[in-house]
């Protein structure tokens, strides 16, 4: 289980799935284990110790309190946890480094629109850049079949009670996908604010994406994510007019939590705004000669 937050198991614990559009269900257990301890038990021993003289009575209470060891404990396993999801990550990052990959981590709560965008972008941009997805969600392969039928390689993660994404879930779903030199991948994680912001998988970009929908005060309920990340999307930009949301005040708030974030407001189903984000996509690629 997780050691952030206590999710995951190892009963339903991650599995790596190829997407059903076109080919066979092969479902792939994660040969990874992941079982991590997050103990917060607290020993209370109570002996009460009643003594009567002559009519009198005096208690003697024994609280014995071992939390110290305790908070010890966790803390040193969530320290573990996360030290080894880093060393997977640096290697994941010299493997997209070696073979020129552009590695984006999409993260977002759920709702905000992060697989209508890709879908646009890849609908919009597969012809002039390689990609490859990585979809992860708690179950079914909806989203990955979703990109399929865009005939872009996908694999699917589905990390059963877990909710977040982990370095060793990369390295073997990119085992799986082959991906090509010169390329992007797309990770889209699973739609959580909260402990995704702590893991790093290895990626060059972290993009964090929110909705018009969500009010403007999401960057500080969510501080963390905001601070993680390299870029803002605003999606749903359309609906703005109906909406309470103040989008200046949105990103007065990013960036108070995270001075350098970079935005684009985008709306991903009407297509105001998504040439903003291609241009930075293809300015900021190791492109193929053919391709730029």
């Amino acid at each position: 289980m997780c050691g952030t937050c206590g999710c995951g198991s190892e009963e339903n614990g991650p599995k790596i799935l190829t997407p059903t559009i076109g080919k066979e269900n092969h479902d792939h257990d994660h040969g990874g284990h992941h079982t991590h301890g997050h103990s917060h038990d607290h020993d209370h021993t109570h002996g009460h110790h009643h003594h009567h003289q002559n009519g009198h009575h005096h208690h003697h209470h024994d609280h014995s309190h071992d939390h110290d060891h305790h908070h010890k404990t966790v803390l040193e396993v969530e320290r573990d946890i996360l030290q080894q999801n880093e060393i997977m990550a640096a290697r994941n990052r010299g493997y997209f480094d070696a073979k020129d990959v552009f590695a984006l981590n999409l993260v977002s709560s759920p709702g905000s629109g992060k697989t209508s965008l890709l879908e646009r972008t890849l609908k919009d941009m597969k012809d002039k850049i390689p990609f490859y997805v990585i979809e992860g969600d708690q179950q079914t392969l909806n989203d990955a079949n979703r990109i399929a039928a865009l005939d872009v390689p996908v694999i699917q993660i589905n990390t059963g009670k877990g909710c977040h994404l982990e370095s060793d879930m990369i390295h073997d779903a990119v085992k799986k996908l082959n991906i090509a030199n010169n390329s992007v991948l797309m990770i889209e994680n699973v739609g959580n604010l909260v402990c995704p912001s702590m893991f790093n998988l290895g990626e060059h970009k972290r993009i964090v994406i929110v909705s018009t929908t969500e009010g403007d005060d999401k960057p500080i309920k969510y501080p963390d994510m905001f601070h993680t990340s390299d870029i803002c999307i605003i999606n749903k930009i359309d609906l703005a007019p109906y909406l309470d949301t103040n989008i200046e005040e949105l990103k007065k708030n990013a960036l108070q939590v995270n001075p350098n974030l970079v935005f684009f407001e985008v709306s991903a189903t009407k297509g105001t705004g998504m040439e903003q984000w291609y241009d930075w996509l293809k300015e900021n690629l190791k492109l193929i000669p053919e391709n730029q």
